[in-house]
């Protein structure tokens, strides 16, 4: 199976429309998750039945912001246990992550089902994950190492661009990280042992797609592709070899 999830930062425009339908047909994959739609529930349906996906749940944008899209096919069976969206107003954005990690929290439990988690995190968890702009602040990226490890949530890695966000088209001024990420426990990996995480390329959003591919790829005409492994960054020289790349 095969799922794509993307932080579009808004899916209103017909060009933008076009774009979405040609993805989805290219990739055709069985489930999509798009966040930041930006647009209103009744135009995200017409959006969601003219890509070809009868089943879905939008969830509404407030103001000018937000706006949830799942949508899946008719071979697809799912039951929805939390659907939820922050949008950041008067409070601070810490303040919104913190309540974001609660939330994160909650949903653990002990039971230990398989559990996948996928989306703009909107934090990096190591400093190499982020080029350009003022460096993150240490504690923040710990506290969610720390909130992942209580979760019992591991990276999975991926294949493809490095960075899945980027701002600012003059060198001087470009920032780029890996603020959407996939994450899942050890029951779910063991469940999907083949699964595939690829960051793809994108001509609009300043976030890339990522799909995720429960079946490993079927052989066919191999592309050099940089691929990341989550383990590396358990490995004493791993900061020390990321600053000569």
């Amino acid at each position: 199976m095969k799922l794509l999830s993307w932080n579009v930062r808004g899916s209103g425009s017909p060009r933008t429309v076009r774009r979405l339908r040609y993805m989805l047909k290219l990739r055709n994959p069985q489930m999509v998750f798009f966040v930041e739609t930006k647009i209103c529930r009744s135009k995200m349906e017409r959006i969601r039945y003219s890509c070809g996906y009868v089943n879905g749940i939008e969830v509404d944008l407030e103001g000018t912001r937000g706006g949830l899209y799942l949508a899946w096919k008719q071979e697809v069976s799912i039951t929805v246990r939390h659907i939820d969206m922050v949008v950041d107003k008067n409070e601070s954005r810490e303040h919104d992550r913190s309540n974001s990690w609660a939330e994160l929290r909650s949903l653990y439990t002990e039971e230990r089902f398989p559990w996948f988690v996928c989306g703009d995190f909107n934090k990096i968890m190591y400093g190499f994950e982020k080029r350009g702009g003022v460096p993150r602040d240490e504690r923040r990226m710990e506290l969610f190492q720390k909130v992942l490890l209580e979760c019992s949530l591991m990276d999975m890695g991926f294949s493809g661009r490095w960075f899945t966000w980027e701002r600012g088209n003059l060198l001087e001024t470009n920032i780029c990280e890996r603020l959407d990420r996939r994450v899942a426990n050890e029951e779910w990996l063991v469940m999907f042992p083949e699964v595939s995480i690829q960051h793809l390329t994108h001509s609009f959003s300043n976030h890339c797609p990522l799909l995720v591919n429960t079946r490993r790829a079927e052989q066919g005409v191999k592309v050099a592709d940089f691929k990341f492994e989550a383990w590396w960054t358990m490995e004493e020289s791993f900061d020390k070899k990321v600053k000569h790349i």
